[in-house]
């Protein structure tokens, strides 16, 4: 699966995009969405406001392509993210963060370690 990750800065209190790969299903925060269906060559538009995608998801070359919104939280995030979108392929697993961080501070580093 090709992933193109749209970052966009959360609301407060609103938790970071996560999400994993497994074949043609993309779960995004909790949620399956099984694309098996989209045939070669051919598209699916998302209806609604209730999913991550943005635009038409694709199969090319047996591959899917699609765009998502990556929510990502101004506490933790560095204030200049890249201009260039993250593009990541994927056929198993977990989806990488595409979001620059903060560095962890040596305190919170340890308060999280206890």
């Amino acid at each position: 699966m090709k992933i193109t990750c749209i970052p966009v800065a959360g609301l407060p209190g609103q938790s970071d995009t996560s999400a994993s790969v497994n074949g043609d299903v993309i779960t995004v925060n909790g949620t399956a969405y099984d694309l098996s269906t989209i045939p070669e060559g051919g598209f699916a538009d998302p209806v609604g406001s209730s999913h991550p995608f943005v635009g038409r998801i694709e199969r090319t070359n047996g591959e899917i392509h699609l765009q998502m919104v990556w929510r990502y939280s101004t506490v933790t995030a560095q204030p200049d993210q890249p201009a260039e979108l993250a593009v990541v392929t994927i056929s198993s697993g977990a989806v990488p963060d595409p979001i620059q961080r903060k560095p962890v501070e040596a305190k919170e580093y340890e308060d999280a370690q206890q």
